[in-house]
């Protein structure tokens, strides 16, 4: 059976807007921009390696973490992490976009909730706060792998805004160094 996995970077008060940088994302005068990046070591670098070696499922990607990932990684060339976006399958969720994608591997999903619900392939969210609440309220978020960091914004875009996932079931944590708290949770099959 597919599943869905969401990996996110959240604040310890679960906003998940602009982790990588300053001029991410400032919808609603969001200035807090790249509070992630300070809290990167080994620890965090090992442990994502790690998830991205053993899950081999395509991305599924909101419009806007599309367009930030398509203007960045195809341009990196001493990262690890560039050769495996390229060549990863790509799902681009959006209403505004159209084909062809300019990012290698990309296909469009105009209607993402009922697209995802028949694609039957694993698939992992990164970033993309709306459409993985959407998904979250269709029930169809499988597990979350969250990289909690050590610090309070106060405000922005929030991971559980206008969601209820129930019971969820911790199976691995991991602390970083720096204080970021790796943690993978699964919904609790017996509880949806």
């Amino acid at each position: 059976m597919s599943k869905i996995i969401a990996v996110e970077h959240v604040t310890l008060d679960s906003v998940m807007q602009a982790p990588g940088r300053a001029d991410e994302d400032v919808r609603d005068g969001f200035r807090y921009g790249g509070w992630a990046h300070r809290h990167d070591d080994p620890v965090q670098a090992r442990v994502m390696g790690e998830h991205m070696a053993t899950h081999h499922g395509a991305l599924l990607l909101g419009r806007r973490t599309y367009e930030d990932f398509y203007g960045f990684w195809p341009h990196q060339t001493d990262n690890p992490f560039t050769e495996v976006l390229n060549k990863t399958e790509k799902f681009v969720a959006s209403r505004t976009l159209t084909e062809p994608l300019p990012w290698q591997n990309s296909t469009l999903l105009a209607d993402a909730v009922p697209a995802v619900a028949e694609l039957g392939q694993d698939l992992v969210v990164l970033g993309s706060g709306d459409l993985l609440r959407s998904l979250m309220r269709h029930d169809l978020v499988d597990e979350l792998l969250l990289l909690i960091h050590p610090i309070v914004v106060g405000g922005g875009q929030r991971l559980f805004d206008g969601v209820d996932l129930g019971e969820l079931r911790l199976v691995d944590s991991v602390a970083t160094t720096t204080g970021v708290v790796i943690v993978t949770y699964q919904r609790d099959e017996e509880k949806r």
